[in-house]
């Protein structure tokens, strides 16, 4: 279903993470994924909170050694 663009915001606190992500998901089409990938925990929360207010769509996330990857799929504009 396309290419995925990734974001590496590992090293980064609240709320960069976040931050950076909406402005790369603005730069994005209709229906494209981002992939981030980040080391702050408090991401987890922050990116679910984050696509319940925005309508972005957290795909999926999982955490693998102290780092933590965030798929995100930009909303459709109304």
């Amino acid at each position: 279903m396309g290419d995925t663009t990734t974001l590496d915001v590992r090293g980064m606190t609240c709320p960069l993470p976040v931050l950076k992500a909406n402005k790369a998901l603005r730069g994005l089409a209709p229906g494209a994924r981002l992939a981030v990938l980040a080391t702050d925990p408090a991401a987890v929360k922050d990116f679910q909170a984050y696509a319940e207010e925005t309508g972005h769509a957290l795909l999926e996330w999982a955490e693998e050694d102290g780092a933590f990857r965030f798929l995100l799929q930009r909303r459709a504009t109304p």
